[in-house]
Formats: C-alpha cells, structure tokens, sequence
C-alpha cells in the first residue's frame, strides 16, 4: 500500500470530527474495502488510536507522538512552508540535506524533518549528538528574492514562528534571547542555524535549521545548567507532529511579512513582545571589547539596540558577538 494513500486516508479521518465510513473512504481514493481495512491497521500498528463501528465507519479517537511521512503530510496546511517534505529517521544534518536537495533542484520551501541527528551544528561549528524519539530537527529551504546582507534575519523571523508555535501548543510562557534561541524559565529550549549558498550578489538557496529540544528527560551535565525541554517545564508529553505544523504555519505568515519590506518592521513588535533581555542589563561580548549596557529591542534590520552606561549607543550586529545576562545565560 502506497504512502500516498496512507497519508490522504490519515488526512481524511484527522479533517473530520465525525466517523468517517468506509464507503466514503473508498469514493474518496478509489480504492477497494481490503485496501482500507489494511490501511486503517497499518496505523493502529503505528500507534494511532481509531474506533471502528459497524455502521459508523472510522473515528481517530488520538494520534501518537510519531514522526514519519504520512504523519506531517497529513498535517501541513500550508502553500509554500513545508509543502515539500523528506522525512529520515536518522540523518547527519538537516541543513546539511537540505543544501543537498536545494543542489538538486529542490523546490523553494522543500522542508527536511528528521527523528535523530548525528552530525548536528549549532553556531561556531559546535556539534552534538542527539536522542531519537524525543526531539524536533527540521530544515526549511528557501529560494529568495532579497540580497544576501538581509539573509541573517531569516533566523529572526524563525525565531517568532517557533516561539509563537510552542506557545500555541503548550501554552507555555516562551521568550527569545537575542538573537535566536528560544528560552523558557530562562532555559534554553530551541537553537536555530541559517546558511547561505551564493553568488556574487544573490543567494542561490538558504537553509534555516531549527532544534526544539520537545520531550528529551535529561541533559548532560555541561549544559544542564543552561537548557531544558518543554516536557520538563509543561509536566507534559509534547506532540511534535503539531508543534511542527503550527511551526510551519508561523513561519509562512511572518516570512510573507517580512518579504513585503526585506526587513523586520512588520515583525517587530511580535519580536520584541517576546524579547527577554528587552530593557534588560546585557553583557556584549565582542571579539573587539567586552561592554555592559541596557537593551532597548532590536531595530528593523534585527541588530540590537545597546544603550551603554556613558549614554552612547550601539546597534549590535549577531555575527560573531555573543550577549549574555549580567548574571548569566539570560
């Protein structure tokens, strides 16, 4: 039995609030009563939970928290964002397959979804190795339009998606630490990473890889400190398939508004509504000088606003400054 058909039959039943017959499942897809029945069983066996009554037809009663093809597809809603989507149970690197596909030819939003990751990178090259079943790696590929210098933004506005979508789903309080990571109980939950390929004055393709750490029960001891998931502060198992849709959903909303202007003015008040050091004492730590100032949000190209204690102004740029709580993380 195709996935394709795996797939619609799961979109059908997940649609629909009512019991959904079989007759109706067989006029919809063309297919025979036996397909069903070994498609309905199929899903019970992958964990999803479905009522069948005689006369009734098929309810999904819930769905577990698994990740395949047939599971996001049946989810995404969306025109552009995730659209397209390759799904692995163990990859290397998200970002690292999505240049890939992007090289082939791959359409613009081609979304990369991954269960485990062995080979992840977060910014300045560190790497870490990941638990499977627990956590989200996913790659969204874009074909812009706009210059090169406006691409480091695209983690901003990846950055409010996200952070909206966990808010939807778990109905948690979630900031951002400037620039990019997502921080719940001033713990870090989500690490995003942007990579461009271009030419002289274009961008071929950009990839911005997001890690939501979802279900994982405990850190290694460096970072423990310092990151958390949302299961641990919700008390809650997350379902990562949602949390990956409504992320989607987000993002092609605020990626539409940011095109309009190539710049974060239409997002700004979303991203500084979310800002945690926003008028918050910041330590800047620049490979030029460390320095101590107020943050006062970022401005419309994303750099933050950096208020000195001499009255004197910075506008910081991510690149390769850090910004930190005066007393720590955040």
């Amino acid at each position: 039995m195709s996935s394709s058909r795996k797939t619609e039959v799961l979109q059908l039943l997940r649609s629909s609030n009512d019991y959904v017959s079989g007759q109706q499942i067989c006029e919809s897809f063309g297919i025979s009563r036996t397909a069903v029945w070994k498609i309905i069983n199929q899903l019970k066996d992958e964990g999803y939970e479905i009522e069948a009554v005689q006369n009734k037809g098929y309810f999904l009663s819930s769905a577990p928290d698994v990740l395949s093809l047939s599971e996001l597809k049946s989810r995404m809603k969306t025109k552009m964002a995730g659209s397209h989507l390759l799904y692995f149970d163990e990859i290397g690197s998200t970002n690292i397959e999505a240049k890939k596909q992007a090289e082939n030819g791959a359409p613009n939003g081609l979304l990369v979804v991954a269960d485990k990751q062995n080979q992840g990178r977060g910014r300045r090259g560190r790497s870490w190795e990941s638990p499977a079943g627990m956590n989200i790696f996913m790659t969204i590929m874009l074909r812009p339009s706009f210059a090169p210098d406006k691409a480091s933004m695209i983690t901003l506005v990846m950055a409010v998606s996200v952070a909206q979508a966990i808010a939807d789903v778990t109905r948690l309080s979630v900031g951002i630490k400037w620039p990019n990571d997502i921080v719940v109980n001033k713990k870090k939950v989500v690490g995003i990473l942007t990579e461009l390929t271009t030419e002289t004055d274009y961008i071929q393709h950009l990839v911005c890889g997001v890690g939501i750490n979802v279900n994982q029960t405990d850190f290694p001891e460096a970072i423990a400190a310092t990151a958390t998931s949302l299961y641990l502060e919700s008390g809650r198992k997350i379902n990562r398939g949602e949390l990956i849709e409504k992320s989607m959903e987000h993002f092609e909303e605020n990626y539409e508004i940011f095109c309009k202007t190539e710049s974060m003015e239409g997002l700004i008040v979303d991203y500084n509504s979310l800002l945690v050091n926003k008028e918050a004492q910041v330590r800047v730590l620049d490979p030029k000088g460390e320095y101590d100032g107020i943050s006062h949000g970022i401005t419309e190209m994303g750099e933050l606003i950096v208020e000195k204690a001499d009255g004197t102004v910075e506008n910081v740029y991510a690149g390769e400054v850090s910004v930190r709580g005066i007393y720590g993380y955040v």
